[in-house]
């Protein structure tokens, strides 16, 4: 997977903005990422609606930047239609696309019409699916979004790796050391350039606390060790803090580094603004954008 590494770079842009990729705003927002050195643009799949769509739209924006869907629910989706889809955007802008894939939960395979069985079971259909679709979906030009050990093993023998989120440097670690050097790991990171504690808490509860309770991440979060205490909505000042890089760039420059020296390869920075507004990000797109030199190769941190 070195040619994944490669072309993503150690640090990226994870943007919920990004969607809706065909406006205007959104294109020249992208373009100037990408002239800013980003090389890689990743979209959540939210429900999965125009999510295609955005990847060509953020691809032919961005000419030099890798565009990941991070991560594409697996209910609903038609294995055909995702192997032709990539096939195409590969004809008209080359092969810098990946596509995520997570298991959600058990409500949106039922709205889909779908059993949710075991959730590795289910995975590994799709994968298998893809893999034998008139246009294959290769095993590198894909990630899923995992957590836990048996989603993480399926991910290691099957795709490119894995996108956690709400994840610490300390799961990156464990799960480095579990499964070895080979899959990609690429956690998604919340960022908050503010300095203020009860400023960058509440934008970071706004904008992933209500992630805390959902099923997976709380008992993710609990084997790490994290107490109920802590898994209170919303998360204690001791988990935001540890899921959450805020402060100035040197805090956030910390928080990455972190990351990388557990074991990660690529990191996804999620902006907050501290306004909790939901606007492009542009001025902490381009306040961050002079960390990039210092995760570059060569730079003594890879």
């Amino acid at each position: 997977m070195d040619g994944t590494r490669t072309a993503l770079g150690a640090v990226g842009i994870w943007s919920m903005e990004l969607r809706g990729a065909s406006r205007p705003e959104v294109r020249e927002a992208a373009a100037e990422l990408d002239e800013r050195g980003y090389r890689a643009l990743w979209i959540p799949g939210l429900d999965g609606r125009g999510a295609l769509d955005d990847l060509g739209h953020l691809l032919d924006a961005a000419p030099h930047a890798g565009v990941v869907l991070g991560v594409l629910s697996m209910w609903g989706q038609q294995p055909e239609a995702l192997g032709d889809r990539l096939a195409a955007l590969d004809s008209a802008y080359g092969p810098r696309t990946l596509l995520g894939f997570g298991v959600s939960n058990p409500d949106s395979a039922a709205h889909a019409g779908q059993d949710y069985g075991n959730p590795i079971a289910s995975m590994a259909h799709l994968l298998d699916q893809l893999d034998t679709a008139a246009h294959p979906v290769p095993a590198d030009r894909r990630l899923l979004g995992a957590l836990g050990p048996k989603m993480v093993d399926l991910a290691a023998a099957r795709t490119a790796g894995w996108h956690p989120f709400l994840v610490t440097p300390e799961y990156v670690a464990g799960q480095r050391a579990r499964v070895g050097g080979g899959p990609l790991i690429a956690p998604h990171l919340a960022v908050v350039l503010d300095a203020d504690p009860a400023r960058a808490r509440a934008a970071a509860r706004a904008g992933v606390g209500m992630f805390i309770g959902f099923p997976a991440y709380w008992a993710n979060l609990a084997r790490l060790g994290y107490s109920k205490e802590d898994l209170i909505p919303g998360g204690s000042d001791r988990l935001i803090d540890a899921l959450v890089a805020w402060g100035d760039l040197d805090d956030v420059a910390r928080r990455i580094r972190a990351h990388l020296d557990a074991g990660a390869d690529h990191v996804a920075l999620h902006v907050l603004r501290p306004d909790g507004g939901g606007a492009l990000p542009l001025p902490q797109w381009r306040e961050l954008a002079a960390l990039l030199p210092t995760f570059a190769p060569g730079a003594g941190g890879r």
